[in-house]
C-alpha cells in the first residue's frame, strides 16, 4: 500500500527538472523562429502606416490649397483656424499625427527638385537616408499615379 501512495505523491509533486528544461528549450526555439518574423511584420506595418498618413496629409494640404490659394506655412495650419474667410477647415479630423515612430513629419515648402512641397518621415532611425526599417518614407515616393508629379 505504501508503494501506491508513494507513486501518487510523486505525480502530485509536479514536473521534473528535465521536463521543465525540455519545455524551456522548445519555447526558446519557437521564440527564435517566430520572433524575427513578427518583428518584420510590425516594421512593415509601421512603414505602411507612415505612407497612409502621408497620403492623408497630402490630401489635406491640397484641399487647403484649393480653399486658400496657397500652401500652408506649416502642418498646424491644417487644424488651427486662421483669420481668413476662405479657411474652411479643419482639414484633418484631429491634430496633425506623429509618424509611427513618434516623431513629427517633416514638411518642406518648397519641396526638393521642383516639387511644391515634400512630406518626409525619416523612419526608425530618425535620420535622412537608410534602408529597411530606417528607410525614409516620402510624399513623392508614397503616392502612386500621376498626381504626385508636382507635389
Amino acid at each position: 500500500m505504501n508503494s501506491q501512495q508513494d507513486k501518487k505523491n510523486q505525480r502530485q509533486q509536479g514536473f521534473t527538472l528535465i521536463e521543465l528544461l525540455i519545455v524551456m528549450v522548445i519555447l526558446g526555439l519557437l521564440v527564435g523562429l517566430v520572433g524575427p518574423r513578427m518583428f518584420r511584420k510590425v516594421e512593415g506595418a509601421r512603414q505602411k502606416t507612415a505612407k497612409a498618413q502621408i497620403e492623408l496629409l497630402c490630401t489635406a494640404i491640397d484641399t487647403f490649397r484649393l480653399d486658400m490659394r496657397r500652401l500652408p506655412k506649416d502642418l498646424d495650419e491644417l487644424v488651427t483656424k486662421i483669420d481668413d474667410p476662405n479657411w474652411e477647415g479643419p482639414y484633418l479630423p484631429k491634430k496633425v499625427p506623429l509618424d509611427p515612430w513618434g516623431r513629427p513629419y517633416v514638411y518642406k515648402v518648397p519641396g526638393d527638385e521642383g516639387r511644391d512641397y515634400d512630406i518626409i518621415s525619416y523612419g526608425l532611425d530618425g535620420t535622412s537616408g537608410g534602408e529597411g526599417e530606417n528607410k525614409d518614407i516620402t510624399s513623392w515616393e508614397s503616392l502612386e499615379g500621376g498626381a504626385e508629379g508636382k507635389r
